[in-house]
């Protein structure tokens, strides 16, 4: 298994193929993928923004899925740190409170 961690933001799960791409060689174990629920969120509300005709429960499918097959990808634990946090937009805090509580090499964005 391989020891280089990603965790994979909302803007790189919200294209099908792109996430199709990762998860792939995240199974394969390329790298070891992570996200949050805040995340998963994120990437799900985008779409149904821009695509209101999907299926909310299908999407919700894809993300059980993801975290289901996926070893260890979801973290917790992290919504304590977000306060704490600095950066240019509040609205990403989330995403780096997940990456240094899941203990990330990168964040891919």
């Amino acid at each position: 298994m391989s020891r280089y961690t990603a965790l994979l933001d909302a803007n790189v799960l919200y294209p099908a193929p792109m996430r199709d791409l990762l998860l792939q060689l995240a199974v394969t174990d390329l790298f070891k993928a992570r996200w949050s629920a805040d995340i998963h969120r994120e990437w799900i509300e985008a779409l149904l923004r821009e695509q209101p005709h999907r299926d909310r429960a299908s999407l919700e499918r894809t993300r059980d899925l993801m975290d289901r097959h996926t070893r260890d990808a979801l973290v917790l634990g992290y919504e304590a740190l977000i306060p704490t946090l600095t950066l240019p937009d509040p609205g990403d805090r989330h995403v780096l409170a997940a990456a240094i509580t899941g203990r990330c090499d990168v964040i891919v964005t």
